[in-house]
């Protein structure tokens, strides 16, 4: 049996938010929309299976919970290094 992909997009605005928010969650063909938004707009996807299983109960437009925050840290250090690389 095939496992159905979920995916979920975060975002952040150091201007307006506390913490990162959830933006857009989903799966199966959301989750491949959501993947396909990202690609097509040159953002980086990290894959973690356990993370996005626990992101996924964060209602969209909320900020990530404190105890998810080291974990999206890693996230997000890895988008940075990800798209300085391509720059």
């Amino acid at each position: 049996m095939a496992k159905i992909k979920k995916a979920v997009a975060l975002g952040y605005n150091k201007k307006r938010d506390n913490a990162p928010k959830v933006l857009a969650s989903g799966k199966g063909e959301i989750a491949q929309k959501i993947i396909n938004q990202a690609a097509k707009y040159d953002i980086p996807i990290k894959e973690d299976s356990d993370l996005v299983e626990i992101l996924s109960k964060v209602d969209i437009n909320q900020e990530i919970p404190p105890n998810l925050y080291k974990a999206v840290a890693e996230i997000f250090s890895f988008l940075y290094r990800a798209t300085k690389i391509k720059n």
